[in-house]
């Protein structure tokens, strides 16, 4: 089965063999290999990220800081983050639009920070207006490579905010349970198109027909040495 996120310009699948498999039960905590099993989940979770910045072409990055001693609350954080992307949504006409944000512990004790992204202009004096906590800073990504459009844009903007997710996976320290490590505007997750067929060069080629080109990255399990899962493979369409 593969799923294409046509809006994310990408999509992956494995196969799917015909003896089903009796899974094997595992208590909830107790993975077989827990250190495997979170960097799957983080594996995920940046590509949930990366589909979503990409699909809504979240090419703007920006930096929300506190003032003074800054905040060592992360649920305050996130309240404040909420009120944030309310404000702004009223100071730039009430519609609502898609956005991104993940949480940063400060290295220098300074306590959290939070990084976001949006797809549209939105003027310096407002986002600072809507934040009101400390310090704001924007900027449209450049330095791509010439004939690089918004979705390449979006896709680095992605790359850059995975870092900061990915720390959760690796440094407990990073992780408060029960809150989550990023959020995203309601309503603009982008919808998968499920394809089928008989090999890898069959569904990427129904895959290229909803596109309209061929892929412009591939990735096959067949080049991972001792690769363990179904073999699987993952294709990016548009610059």
């Amino acid at each position: 089965m593969f799923s294409l996120y046509p809006d994310a310009g990408e999509g992956g699948g494995s196969f799917r063999s015909s003896i089903r498999r009796v899974p094997s039960y595992v208590s909830r905590g107790f993975a077989a290999a827990p250190e495997r099993s979170m960097a799957e989940a983080g594996r995920r979770a940046r590509g949930r990220l990366r589909r979503y910045c990409a699909a809504n072409r979240l090419n703007r990055l920006g930096t929300l800081t506190y003032r003074g001693d800054g905040c060592h609350d992360p649920e305050l954080v996130r309240a404040h983050l909420g009120d944030f992307f309310r404000g702004l949504r009223v100071a730039t006409g009430g519609k609502a639009f898609p956005y991104v944000w993940v949480p940063e512990w400060h290295k220098t004790g300074h306590g959290l920070h939070a990084h976001f992204a949006v797809g549209r202009y939105v003027n310096r004096s407002l986002i600072a207006s809507a934040w009101g906590h400390g310090f704001v800073h924007i900027k449209m990504l450049g330095d791509l490579p010439v004939g690089s459009g918004a979705l390449s844009e979006a896709r680095r903007a992605a790359g850059y905010l995975s870092k900061y997710v990915a720390k959760t996976f690796t440094d407990p320290t990073t992780r408060v349970l029960g809150l989550h490590r990023y959020d995203v505007a309601q309503g603009f997750k982008p919808r998968p198109v499920a394809l089928s067929g008989r090999s890898s060069d069959d569904v990427l080629s129904q895959a290229s027909a909803v596109l309209g080109s061929g892929p412009s990255f591939e990735w096959s399990s067949s080049s991972v040495k001792d690769w363990q899962g179904p073999p699987s493979i993952w294709a990016q369409w548009g610059a």
